[in-house]
Formats: structure tokens, C-alpha cells, sequence
């Protein structure tokens, strides 16, 4: 995050979207947010309006990421062990 808010401009200042997890509910993160004058959006538990944008960016990432390497790790290990 230090890198992420070095970059930006005096009069920058983005939304951060979040899911609620306890690495963006921490006080160490709301100070991090605080100092770079950046809004954090975090919806209620079970009111994840806001939080959809962020939420199919993850799911995209994996999908195409992760799982993908673990599918062709799979398809290796198959391959070696005939």
C-alpha cells in the first residue's frame, strides 16, 4: 500500500472498495487510509452493494490465475505419473 499511495498526486485521493476482512477492518489499515486522505467503502454484513466491483475483480483474478496454473499443475502431475 506504501507503493500504491507514493504514486499518487496531493489531489488524488480514490475509493477503495473492501470486502471485510480483518486485513481492511484493522486499525494498522484505517491509519494507512487515513494518512493517504483515500475513502475506504465497506459494505454491512450481508449488504455487499458497493463491494461487488472488487469482488468479481478477485473472482476474474483467480479464475485466471489460479486456477488455470493449478489445472495445468494437475495436468503435468498426470502426464509424469503414466
Amino acid at each position: 500500500m506504501e507503493l500504491a499511495t507514493a504514486t499518487l498526486n496531493d489531489d488524488e485521493h480514490p475509493l477503495i472498495p473492501s470486502d471485510r476482512g480483518f486485513q481492511y477492518t484493522s486499525h494498522g489499515f484505517k491509519r494507512r487510509m487515513d494518512k493517504a486522505a483515500m475513502t475506504h467503502s465497506m459494505s454491512r454484513v450481508g449488504k455487499c452493494i458497493d463491494n461487488e466491483p472488487i469482488e468479481s475483480f478477485w473472482g476474474t483474478l483467480k479464475c485466471e490465475k489460479y486456477y488455470i496454473h493449478s489445472m495445468h499443475r494437475k495436468m503435468e502431475y498426470n502426464t509424469i505419473k503414466r
